[in-house]
C-alpha cells in the first residue's frame, strides 16, 4: 500500500475527472461507516490501489476502466480485526491470509505472543515479515509480556524493554499487545511502566488484557494508559470498563464466546458504540473455513439484536480508529486503501468478491492470487526439547502426605467456552500417595512439561470439566509460554501422547489404549502447520471427533486444555512449576489443609 500523499496526484486527477479510474464498483448500495448509512446507487473510482471518490463515478470510467457491476449487492469496507494471535488457527500468517481474505478479513491487528514466547524477538520479527508481503495487512502488536507470569512458568524466551522499544520502530507495527501482568502495573514493575510509556510516546495504543478486576484494579490499570480490553465476559464487566474510558473488544473465538454477554452493552445499557469494536482473539482453522473470521463475529452480534450497521462500524472503521490508522483503512473514502467487499446481505456477509489495495483477491469463496509459502529455519521447525520421556508416575500429582486415604487436593474446574477457570477443592481417595482420577470422580490428571530447554521439570495436578473416560490428549500450544501440556485418565496413554508430540516435534493429539487416535502436527515451533487451512481443519476435526469418542463432548476442548497453563487469567493454572492461585499470583500446594 502506497502512501496516500505519494499517489495524490493520481487520485485527484481522477477525483476531478481529468483522468480515467483503473477500476470502478458501480450499481451497489454503498455502506459508509464514517455516517452509518446506506447510499443506494454509489460507486466506488479507484486508482493507484486507493479510492479517488465514491458516489457518482460515472464520470471517471475511460476506455481502459475496468468496471465491476455491484447490482443487488452492498459495496462494504473490508473486515478489519483488533484482536488476534494468528498462532492460534494453527496455520502461518500466510496460510492464515489465504483463508481469511476469502472471509472478507482485509486487516489485522497480529499479537505474536505464541511465537514470542517460543523465539523470543526473532520470532516476532519472522511473522512481522512474513506478513508485510502480503494482500491482507498484517499489522503487528508488540508481545508486552513474555514470559506472562515471570517466576511462575519457563517460556522459550524472554523480551525486555530494548526488544519492546527496537519493535515499535518497525514498519508496520501499531502498539503494545496486551499487557497481562496486571501486577507488575499495579506494584510500578520498572518493565512494565517502561513498555507502556513506549508506547504511548510513540502515539502508539497500549491494549490490555484485564479478567475480572475489582473496582480499584480497573482504576489503576487504566490509570496507566492501557485503553482497551478484550477478556470481559459478563456485561457489568464490560461496562465499568468502558466506563474507565476502555475500549471495549467483544471477542467471539473457537472456544471464548462472549457476543452473547456483551451485546447487551449497546442494546441494553445504550452506552456509546464507539467505544466497543469486534475481535477474534483466538480462532482455530475448523472454525475459519466453516464457520468464518470476524464475519463469523459480526453474524453472531446481529444475531443477538445488534443493528447491522453499528456491527459493520465495530469491525471496520472503530478498530481502525483506535489504532490510528483510519485514515488508510476502515471505511470507503477518498484517499483510503481500496479494500472492500460485494455482499449480499449485511447481517450475514459471505462475500462475493474481496479486493485489497484495488486487486480482487478472492471471488465466490475461492482465492484468485498466488501467496507461496514461507520457508523457516531449521531450529523454528525443531523447538520440542525434552529431557526424557517420562515414565508414567512422573506425570502424576503425589499426596506425600496420605499414603492410602482421602484427601482434601485443589482442582482446576475447566469451563466450556470460556477462558476463565474455577478454583476446586475436592476430597479424593488416595492409593499409593496418587490421588484418584477417572469417569468415578470426573477428574482427570494434568501435567505441563517444560519442552524449551530439557530441564525436566514437570508441574502435575488434577483437572475437572471436560468429562474423559478414558486415554490421554496432549499439545504443544499451550499458552503462553507453550510447554507441553497432557491431560488424561490413562497413564501410560499419557506417556504416549507425550512421546507422539516430541517425534512430530510439536502438536496436538489424543490417544486411547496405547494407540493414536488422531493427530495434528505443528512443526513451526510447535504451534503452526505449513499445511492448507482445509487440511488443517479436517485434521482438527478428526481430533474433536477423538476427543468426543474419549468422552468429551466439548466444542474445541483442545483449545480450553490449551489455557489450563495461562497463569494470567483467574482463577486456578497449572505450569511447569506447579499450581498457580492466579489472584495472588502465587504457587500454592495441591493439598489443602482441613
Amino acid at each position: 500500500m502506497l502512501p496516500r500523499y505519494a499517489v495524490y496526484p493520481v487520485l485527484r486527477a481522477v477525483a476531478l475527472g481529468e483522468r480515467p479510474a483503473e477500476v470502478v464498483v458501480t450499481g451497489g448500495t454503498l455502506l459508509n461507516v464514517y455516517t452509518r448509512e446506506l447510499q443506494p446507487g454509489a460507486g466506488v473510482a479507484i486508482a493507484a490501489g486507493r479510492i479517488a471518490a465514491t458516489g457518482d463515478v460515472e464520470y471517471t470510467i475511460g476506455p481502459g476502466t475496468r468496471v465491476i457491476d455491484a447490482r443487488g449487492r452492498f459495496i462494504t469496507p473490508g473486515l478489519v480485526d483488533a484482536h488476534m494471535h494468528v498462532e492460534s488457527t494453527l496455520l502461518t500468517v500466510t496460510g492464515f491470509a489465504r483463508a481469511a481474505l476469502v472471509q472478507g478479513t482485509t486487516a489485522v491487528f497480529m499479537d505474536p505472543h505464541e511465537m514470542a514466547n517460543v523465539f523470543g524477538l526473532e520470532g516476532v520479527r519472522l511473522l512481522h515479515a512474513e506478513g508485510r508481503g502480503l494482500p491482507l495487512k498484517v499489522f503487528t502488536t508488540v508481545p508486552s509480556c513474555v514470559p506472562a507470569a515471570p517466576g511462575l512458568e519457563d517460556a522459550g524466551a524472554a523480551i525486555g524493554i530494548g526488544d519492546v522499544q527496537a519493535a515499535l520502530d518497525w514498519e508496520g507495527v501499531a502498539g503494545l499487545s496486551e499487557v497481562m501482568d496486571v501486577p507488575g502495573v499495579l506494584g510500578a514493575n520498572p518493565l512494565m511502566e517502561a513498555e507502556v510509556a513506549a508506547a504511548l510516546a510513540r502515539g502508539r495504543p497500549a491494549t490490555g488484557h484485564l479478567p475480572e478486576p475489582d473496582a480499584r484494579t480497573l482504576q489503576a490499570y487504566a490509570a496507566a494508559g492501557i485503553d482497551s480490553d478484550h477478556e470481559s465476559t459478563r456485561v457489568e464487566e464490560a461496562l465499568a470498563k468502558a466506563r474507565a474510558g476502555m475500549t471495549v473488544m467483544i471477542r467471539e473465538g473457537s472456544a471464548w464466546q462472549d457476543v452473547a454477554a456483551l451485546v447487551p452493552l449497546i442494546t441494553r445499557h445504550r452506552i456509546d458504540p464507539a467505544m466497543c469494536v469486534l475481535v477474534t482473539d483466538d480462532v482455530d482453522a475448523a472454525t475459519l473455513v466453516h464457520r468464518g473470521h470476524l464475519n463469523h463475529v459480526l453474524r453472531r452480534a446481529v444475531e443477538e439484536g445488534l443493528d447491522p450497521l453499528l456491527a459493520w462500524q465495530m469491525a471496520t472503521i472503530q478498530p481502525a480508529r483506535y489504532f490510528r490508522v483510519q485514515q488508510d483503512i476502515g471505511a470507503l473514502g477518498p484517499g483510503m486503501a481500496a479494500d472492500l467487499l460485494l455482499v449480499d446481505d449485511l447481517a450475514d456477509p459471505r462475500p462475493a468478491l474481496v479486493m485489497t489495495d484495488g486487486r480482487v483477491v478472492a471471488e465466490d469463496g475461492r482465492l484468485t492470487v498466488d501467496l507461496p509459502g514461507p520457508a523457516f529455519p531449521e531450529a523454528v521447525r525443531r523447538s520440542v526439547h525434552l529431557a526424557a520421556i517420562p515414565r508414567a508416575e512422573e506425570l502424576l500429582p503425589r499426596v506425600d502426605a496420605v499414603r492410602d486415604g482421602p484427601a482434601l487436593v485443589r482442582v482446576i474446574g475447566a469451563v466450556e467456552n470460556s477462558a476463565l477457570t474455577r478454583a476446586l477443592v475436592e476430597r479424593v481417595a488416595v492409593r499409593e500417595h496418587i490421588p484418584e482420577a477417572g469417569p468415578g470422580n470426573g477428574l482427570a490428571y494434568l501435567a505441563v512439561l517444560e519442552r524449551h530447554r530439557a530441564s525436566g521439570r514437570i508441574g502435575r495436578g488434577l483437572v475437572a470439566g471436560f468429562g474423559l473416560r478414558r486415554g490421554a490428549v496432549a499439545s504443544t500450544v499451550a499458552h503462553d509460554s507453550h510447554n507441553l501440556i497432557v491431560m488424561g485418565v490413562d497413564p501410560a496413554d499419557m506417556v504416549q501422547a507425550v512421546e507422539a508430540l516430541a517425534a512430530c516435534q510439536g502438536g496436538l493429539v489424543a490417544v486411547a489404549g496405547g494407540r493414536v487416535l488422531a493427530q495434528v502436527e505443528l512443526p513451526v515451533a510447535g504451534l503452526m502447520s505449513t499445511r492448507e487451512a482445509g487440511e488443517v481443519a479436517a485434521a482438527v476435526e478428526a481430533l474433536e471427533a477423538a476427543w468426543r469418542e474419549l468422552g468429551s463432548d466439548w466444542h474445541a476442548p483442545f483449545m480450553t486444555l490449551s489455557l489450563l497453563a495461562l497463569p494470567v487469567i483467574p482463577a486456578l493454572r497449572l505450569t511447569d512449576r506447579g499450581l498457580v492461585e492466579v489472584a495472588r499470583a502465587a504457587m500454592v500446594p495441591l493439598t489443602v489443609e482441613a
